[in-house]
């Protein structure tokens, strides 16, 4: 079941990556559906919110009605940074899975976990490295293509 749903962040990253953006993608999932998605579009954007998992949990919230997404999962291709942790512990999200580690901003568990932070009022507990190789493939890809231009 959860490799259903990192497939089709995966596809949402390949959305980013048609637009030159680093490629990442987000859904979330309640009961079984996935209620929304969401991919990088920094560049795009000129935002620097506009990361794939602030993107999907701002669909979800509309969708849902809502800013407690209490009974949702967000699959992620790359490890959430300290924002997107951020955004996830506010918006009650109780599950994270995500393909990647990031070793420069992962904050759910690689530099730090604050989807795990006891002193928060809300935890997320995290599943690692679903489809890890896949979602890492597309971001080595994507920045040896760029170091060749």
């Amino acid at each position: 079941m959860h490799e259903e749903f990192m497939n089709e962040a995966i596809l949402e990253a390949k959305k980013a990556e048609e637009m030159n953006e680093v490629p990442i993608g987000a859904v979330i999932v309640l009961n079984g559906e996935i209620i929304a998605r969401g991919f990088n579009q920094r560049e795009t954007s000129q935002k620097s919110d506009s990361h794939a998992e602030m993107l999907a949990i701002q669909e979800a919230n509309q969708v849902v009605g809502s800013w407690r997404l209490e009974d949702c999962t967000l699959y992620v291709t790359l490890e959430p940074c300290p924002m997107c942790a951020g955004a996830i512990v506010q918006s009650r999200i109780p599950e994270v899975v995500y393909g990647a580690s990031d070793p420069k901003a992962g904050c759910a568990g690689t530099l730090l976990n604050l989807l795990d932070e006891s002193r928060f009022n809300h935890q997320a507990s995290v599943i690692r490295g679903v489809l890890e190789d896949q979602c890492a493939k597309l971001l080595k890809d994507f920045f040896k293509r760029l170091r060749q231009k």
